[in-house]
């Protein structure tokens, strides 16, 4: 199955560059997961915490994020956050 790419970054620095197999999103009127060849969409996100699964089946890893915005086009997934924790 094909990965997609994820990229997280803040006003400071980018946090995260790599290839995922999923990212759940915490959008402002719900969470959406996102996967390799998914549509484009963008979407405001809410204080909350995106969950990334490196592989399929793999257990989750959370990141918590502080406002901002998530893309997805054909290069992957980019969250533009605030702030991470």
């Amino acid at each position: 199955m094909a990965n997609l790419h994820f990229e997280l970054v803040t006003p400071e620095k980018l946090v995260r560059s790599e290839d995922v197999y999923m990212v759940v999103v915490p959008g402002i009127e719900g969470d959406f997961g996102v996967l390799a060849h998914h549509a484009g969409v963008m979407s405001t996100i809410r204080d909350a915490e995106l969950v990334i699964y490196a592989s399929e089946g793999a257990t989750p890893e959370t990141i918590s994020v502080q406002g901002g915005f998530a893309q997805v086009n054909e290069k992957g997934l980019t969250v533009l956050a605030e702030a991470v924790s």
